[in-house]
């Protein structure tokens, strides 16, 4: 069955149910303890096809496995692929929670024309999403800081060799119970301040959560690990000054009482723990300040004192507090090399709601049937 507009059917019609093909044998889930980020995955996963010609078509679950892809597959060679990643939680009541999937399913549609990718309509990703882990639920773990990690991803399929936007896709999704990202949940970081190297400029592909955004990260992210740092804060691609984001998550910063995170110019991610930690800042009644913000700033701030906090957000970890910044062979180590306070209240306040510990008043979760 095809869905889309390239197959007459308007996006705003529900998606067709996702045909079962499950696996005879169902696997063990590793034990909640010994949970590394990304490294098991359940029994199954979802599949969508897309031709130029049917649109999205054949939605299905199937047993977990390598795609065949042809060695001239467009994805091998011109890396023309996105994915988003978002989780779900088992709370304490034993329901399970999805947090802010319809933003996360927003993200991946609109990014996708920046990579000439036909869009998944956002009813169809959150339908493959919702088979998923319904046909796996028992994969979603129980331990406290635990959760299902859930990967969607299209890639081009079509095999050809030239540079065009290719005529076919797969979008599929996958999903893997985890610990803490890091090994140690709300962990502070040093963190070595990047001048060389560049991930994403105005105009790139630093807004999209294309595949080619990470490559482009390793070379510096390695070569800071080799220092002793945990990972990077990478600055602009021009005067290399600026903040955008610190390895793969948003940045926050604590300036005296303004927090402050760089603005959303086309080159760092619109991220949705971002997004969260924004909207209960001013909940909280804190000043927050969407600016530009560079390191003669954050220098001048250490000096005086009024350097407060400063964190990274996103899905994999939440937050992840900095302890220190590497910057021109020195250390600039904030607020003694310990947790925020308010970093810390993020944390506990965002966990909260996605264990269902707490109320939910922006509607974030969203409870499997």
């Amino acid at each position: 069955m095809a869905w889309g507009a390239a197959a007459g059917y308007p996006a705003r019609m529900s998606p067709p149910p996702f045909a079962l093909h499950l696996a005879a044998k169902r696997s063990q889930r590793p034990p909640d303890g010994e949970l590394v980020f990304g490294r098991s995955f359940t029994d199954h996963m979802a599949i969508v096809d897309y031709d130029a010609e049917r649109g999205w078509f054949d939605p299905r679950i199937v047993p977990y496995g390598p795609l065949a892809l042809d060695p001239a597959a467009a994805v091998l060679h011109y890396a023309q692929t996105m994915f988003d990643g978002m989780k779900a939680f088992r709370g304490d009541d034993g329901k399970i929670r999805f947090f802010r999937i319809d933003r996360h399913c927003r993200r991946l549609h609109d990014g996708a024309t920046r990579l000439c990718i036909p869009p998944v309509d956002e009813a169809l990703a959150r339908a493959a999403i919702f088979a998923l882990v319904s046909a796996d639920r028992d994969w979603v773990p129980s331990s406290a800081g635990t959760s299902l990690y859930i990967r969607p991803t299209v890639i081009a399929s079509e095999p050809f060799l030239g540079v065009r936007p290719a005529n076919r896709y797969t979008f599929f999704v996958i999903a893997s119970p985890v610990g803490a990202y890091a090994g140690e949940a709300f962990s502070p970081a040093r963190i070595l301040v990047e001048d060389k190297y560049v991930r994403s400029a105005v105009g790139g592909l630093g807004g999209v959560k294309a595949g080619a955004n990470y490559i482009a990260s390793l070379r510096a992210a390695e070569d800071a690990k080799a220092r002793g740092y945990a990972q990077v804060l990478w600055t602009d691609a021009q005067e290399h000054t600026y903040l955008e984001e610190v390895g793969t998550m948003n940045l926050v910063v604590r300036i005296g009482d303004e927090f402050v995170t760089p603005p959303l110019v086309g080159s760092i991610l619109d991220g949705v723990t971002r997004d969260s930690v924004i909207t209960l800042l001013r909940e909280w009644e804190f000043q927050v300040s969407e600016r530009p913000l560079g390191m003669e700033e954050i220098v001048s701030a250490h000096r005086d004192g009024s350097l407060r906090e400063i964190f990274g957000c996103g899905t994999a970890a939440v937050i992840t507090p900095v302890s220190a910044l590497g910057w021109k062979g020195e250390d600039l180590v904030v607020n003694g090399g310990e947790p925020g306070q308010v970093s810390r209240r993020l944390f506990d306040a965002i966990s909260a709601i996605q264990y269902g510990r707490a109320p939910d008043p922006h509607g974030w979760t969203t409870l499997l049937d």
